[in-house]
């Protein structure tokens, strides 16, 4: 009974560090395989290390910890455990050297390498971190970003590039590795050598689009655009079918006022499967302003958007598409683009709130009232949405629901006299469509007391 409860607690009390990734399952757990065959003493000792660890008494878990490696000095769980309480005390250089102790021990546990990556990180030993991500890596090859990564931080510039272009390659881009890119640009400042060798490299391997486009992006940097349109129509003729030139190309049909081509370009990138949403982002955003300059354009616009569920952003492309419709005071298609970015996203508060404004002003007083219930269900502080519900329930002659949510609202209410006035007018229509006049005429007046109070 004590060694179940002692497994359960172990479980219970063990802390998920930071990191710059989600750590994988097994750093959350310690089961009794690792600590394996060992005395009632160890195992006191050990629990009381991970109840002093949970309670973040980290110099008494450590105490506990070394009582343990007096008994057994071959399990690594123990210095792993070590190494994490001297990580908490930023104690660096002592979690580093328990991290390897466990590594050495078991020199494939992810968990353990990782810990000890991330404490390198920390102490800002680049190298260290380098040479403990090349270890991860036969584990898991998703750790190569990360080692990218550490290269720019270590300033291994052409390890860093030699990398991101083989992940680009076998993956292909991501707004991440692009990000990753520039940061490297913009620190070696070298545009001539960078220029040349990505010219060697498309000379060698045409087939390489990665190639074209971070020529395309040196030089759109440097101001050189005809260059850099060049190398795009480039991309394109010698790979014909290629979507990722014209993420390039529809910006520079629109400088030089080639509108159908841009659309024609920005239709394409819509379509592309090559393309990662985020990209897809900033050129919609890009082709609504266009369109607001060009209404004709506007059948185009429709068009694309009809094709929005089919990505993977869709829920912040279509609040950013109704957000243009409410500008343009087109409300009806505001709210129909509101409404399908909500299906996805119904924990955005701001899109929640755009959507009711919109179903009372049209009348969707149905509609109001289970997306205002909806919604308090997730912001049940929110007094906005107790009144948006309680205008819907009046409208449905609900008047005795309205009251309640009404008055459950203003107990949220706080130092905001307008709504305190929406809410005591909801009230008076409440009251009087309960036939209660008295107390109608009792909220009317409270709000016209603050009308007054404020003018």
């Amino acid at each position: 009974m004590m060694k179940n409860l002692f497994i359960i607690l172990i479980m219970a009390m063990l802390a998920l560090p930071a990191n710059s990734q989600e750590l994988p399952q097994l750093f959350q757990d310690v089961s009794q395989d690792d600590l394996g065959n060992v005395s009632d003493e160890f195992q006191e000792l050990f629990f009381e290390a991970l109840k002093q660890k949970g309670i973040e008494n980290y110099e008494k878990a450590i105490i506990a910890l070394e009582k343990c490696l007096k008994l057994d000095t071959e399990k690594s769980v123990v210095y792993f455990e070590l190494g994490k309480n001297y990580q908490e005390l930023e104690q660096f250089d002592n979690a580093i050297s328990n991290f390897k102790k466990a590594s050495e021990l078991e020199p494939q546990k992810e968990s353990i390498l990782v810990y000890l990556f991330q404490t390198y990180g920390m102490n800002e030993d680049f190298e260290g971190a380098i040479a403990t991500l090349k270890k991860l890596i036969p584990i898991d090859e998703s750790y190569k970003e990360d080692l990218a990564n550490v290269y720019l931080l270590n300033e291994n510039y052409d390890e860093a590039l030699n990398l991101l272009d083989e992940l680009d390659t076998k993956l292909g881009a991501n707004s991440y590795r692009n990000s990753l890119r520039r940061q490297i640009f913009a620190r070696t400042k070298n545009t001539g050598a960078q220029i040349e060798n990505l010219q060697q490299g498309i000379s060698n391997n045409p087939d390489v689009e990665q190639n074209y486009l971070n020529l395309i992006y040196i030089y759109s940097e440097n101001g050189d655009n005809e260059e850099a349109f060049k190398v795009a129509q480039e991309l394109l003729e010698t790979n014909p079918g290629s979507t990722l030139a014209h993420l390039a190309l529809y910006k520079f049909y629109l400088d030089k006022g080639n509108t159908k081509a841009a659309v024609a370009s920005m239709k394409i990138v819509f379509e592309s499967e090559e393309i990662d949403p985020e990209s897809k982002f900033k050129v919609l955003n890009d082709f609504l302003n266009f369109v607001q300059q060009n209404p004709e354009y506007e059948e185009d616009l429709i068009e694309v958007a009809g094709k929005l569920s089919e990505w993977e952003n869709a829920p912040k492309l279509y609040e950013q598409l109704g957000s243009y419709y409410l500008k343009k005071n087109n409300r009806e298609d505001a709210l129909k683009f509101f409404e399908l970015g909500l299906k996805e996203n119904p924990e955005n508060f701001e899109l929640t709130k755009n959507t009711l404004l919109l179903q009372l002003e049209f009348g969707n007083f149905e509609a109001a009232k289970d997306l205002s219930n909806e919604a308090l269900e997730g912001f049940p502080s929110q007094p906005m949405l107790y009144l948006f519900q309680a205008v819907a329930l009046n409208k449905l002659m609900q008047y005795e629901a309205a009251e309640e949510s009404l008055l459950d609202g203003l107990d949220y209410l706080i130092d905001d006299r307008l709504m305190e006035i929406d809410f005591y007018s909801q009230l008076a229509i409440s009251y009087s469509g309960m036939k209660n006049a008295d107390k109608a005429g009792e909220y009317r007046q409270k709000a016209e007391n603050i009308k007054k109070e404020i003018n």
